[in-house]
Formats: C-alpha cells, sequence, structure tokens
C-alpha cells in the first residue's frame, strides 16, 4: 500500500515512517508538515492510505478530508481522544491513533486497512445540510474541544478575518473558519447573508431601517445587492 504521512510535527512523522518500515506492505511514498503541500501532492498522485494528524496550523485533518473528492483509506494520528466520534461520521477513516502509537496498536490498524474496502459508489464524506432547525445542532472546535450550538440559538454571524464570530441568545464563540463554510452548515430557510461579512437570522429581526437591520442591540448593514432578497423573506402586512 503506497501511503503518504501528513503531521506538523517532524516526530510524529519520523515515527510513523519508522512504524511503517516494520511492515513490509507498506511504501511511505512522502510526508507533509502541512496539509497544503499534501493536497497539492494528491491532485497528481494516487495513494492507498494517509496517516493523518488531527491538529494542525491553519487547516485541522477534518479540513482536509473534506478538499478530497474521492479521499483513500485514512488513519487518524492524534494526541487528543475526543474527536473520534466525529472521525467516523467518515467512511473513508478505517482507524484512530492517539500518540504514542505502540506498534501492536499499529499493526492492528494497518490490518483492519487492509481489510477494509471504500465503496466508490458510496459518498465518503456524510455532510447533511439542515433543513429544519428543530433539534439540529452545530459543532464548533474551540481550543481542541468541540463545542455544541443549537443552531436555532444563532442569531448573527459576523466574518473577522480568518476567524468568525459566532453569536448566540447565551454566548459568543470565535471559531477559525469562514463565513461561506458556516453558511454551507445553515438553513437557508432562516439565515441570510445580507453583506459580505454578515450572515443573519432572519427570525431574530428587530426593526430595519433604510440599509440596515437591528438584531439584539446589533446594528447590521444591508447591502444593496442583498436587500431585494431580505424584503422577499419578511412576512409584510
Amino acid at each position: 500500500m503506497n501511503c503518504i504521512i501528513i503531521d506538523d510535527e517532524a516526530t510524529a512523522r519520523a515515527i510513523i515512517v519508522q512504524l511503517c518500515s516494520n511492515i513490509k506492505s507498506l511504501n511511505v511514498i512522502a510526508d507533509f508538515s502541512n496539509a497544503i503541500q499534501s493536497i497539492k501532492f494528491l491532485n497528481q498522485n494516487e495513494v492507498d492510505l494517509i496517516f493523518l494528524d488531527i491538529h494542525m496550523p491553519d487547516f485541522t485533518g477534518f479540513d482536509f478530508i473534506q478538499t478530497l473528492k474521492n479521499p483513500p483509506k485514512i488513519i487518524l494520528t492524534t494526541s487528543d481522544p475526543q474527536f473520534a466520534i466525529e472521525a467516523f461520521e467518515y467512511d473513508c477513516i478505517v482507524d484512530y491513533l492517539v500518540k504514542p502509537v505502540l506498534p501492536p496498536r499499529f499493526e492492528k490498524a494497518i490490518i483492519k486497512a487492509q481489510k477494509t474496502e471504500l465503496n466508490p459508489a458510496e459518498p465518503k464524506i456524510v455532510k447533511e445540510k439542515p433543513t429544519d432547525t428543530t433539534g439540529n445542532v452545530l459543532y464548533v472546535n474551540i481550543d481542541r474541544r468541540l463545542i455544541k450550538i443549537v443552531i436555532s440559538s444563532i442569531y448573527l454571524v459576523e466574518a473577522k478575518g480568518d476567524y468568525i464570530l459566532i453569536k448566540t441568545d447565551d454566548k459568543n464563540y470565535t471559531v477559525h473558519s469562514t463565513l461561506k463554510k458556516i453558511a454551507d452548515k445553515l438553513p437557508e430557510s432562516i439565515f441570510l447573508k445580507v453583506h459580505r461579512s454578515y450572515i443573519i437570522n432572519v427570525q431574530k429581526i428587530i426593526d430595519i431601517e433604510d440599509n440596515s437591520v437591528l438584531i439584539k442591540k446589533d446594528v447590521i448593514p444591508v447591502s444593496r445587492s442583498n436587500r431585494p432578497e431580505l424584503m422577499k423573506r419578511l412576512n409584510l402586512l
């Protein structure tokens, strides 16, 4: 099996290389310190297996997986065990190794990878876009913790450089993400992008005046191009 290693820690990559060298069926053809480099490589090369770290600067392992149209088998390597449940929502992930990785556990993961067959007819990544807010939640990664947010409690999302500020009825959250990415997770029936930097929950609007809306205590600008769509959403008398 041709494989690559993606981990921002040089020592961690060296350990996986050493573990792979003890298994004849594995052939490490490249290793990368960040996901961006590996994406360029995978655009021109096919591999059978990827050893992937979850926590990397700017681009998490889960972010990386979502960039792949047809991901190969993936074994996650991480020092954090708390993402195991999220990991197995992805059909391409065959095992989850917690560092430090010991040889017996590593060999068990390889056996599992060799036995697992990915069905190309089925989607590798489960991504369901909510169509109803009842019971729907969103998980955000903050300080290596997955925080649950009830989608219906969100009233405003604001872009702030490489981060977004999510405001809810109870608390605010700053998350390393983009406005486009969270827009894909929110139900279009109640959320609307009214400005290049803002997404609002139209059900939380208190007042509209000229080219702005009032939500809670926040006055949000509405761009001229987005105002017609906003007016369509309102139940006008």
